[in-house]
């Protein structure tokens, strides 16, 4: 008989830390989020800043900012610069005809 009102004990016991278990970790859990969502509004724009930085460095990088730069120094001013040579080599086709330039009369 003392063992079934032990073991009955127990189970109220159990049942008692379970409930207040649950709340805590609830509880944890809704300060956790809380926190996450402070904390993010305080370290987005910081993040969001680093990793544009790191960004334009590697646009920078690929595209060669610095031969730019080292042209323009070269550059005197009121120069022009041809970056692209035209082709040249265009041939025209014979078997179109001659082009004759008229204007329309009304």
């Amino acid at each position: 008989m003392e063992i079934i009102v032990f073991l009955n004990k127990i189970y109220l016991m159990l049942q008692q830390a379970s409930l207040y278990g649950f709340v805590r970790t609830i509880l944890i859990i809704v300060l956790v989020w809380y926190a996450f969502k402070i904390l993010t509004r305080l370290f987005a724009p910081l993040l969001m800043r680093y990793m544009s930085n790191k960004v334009q460095q590697k646009f920078e990088g690929q595209f060669g900012r610095q031969q730019q730069q080292s042209a323009q120094q070269n550059q005197k001013e009121g120069e022009t610069v041809i970056d692209k040579i035209p082709n040249r080599n265009t041939t025209s086709n014979s078997k179109v005809g001659e082009y004759i330039d008229y204007e329309d009369v009304d």
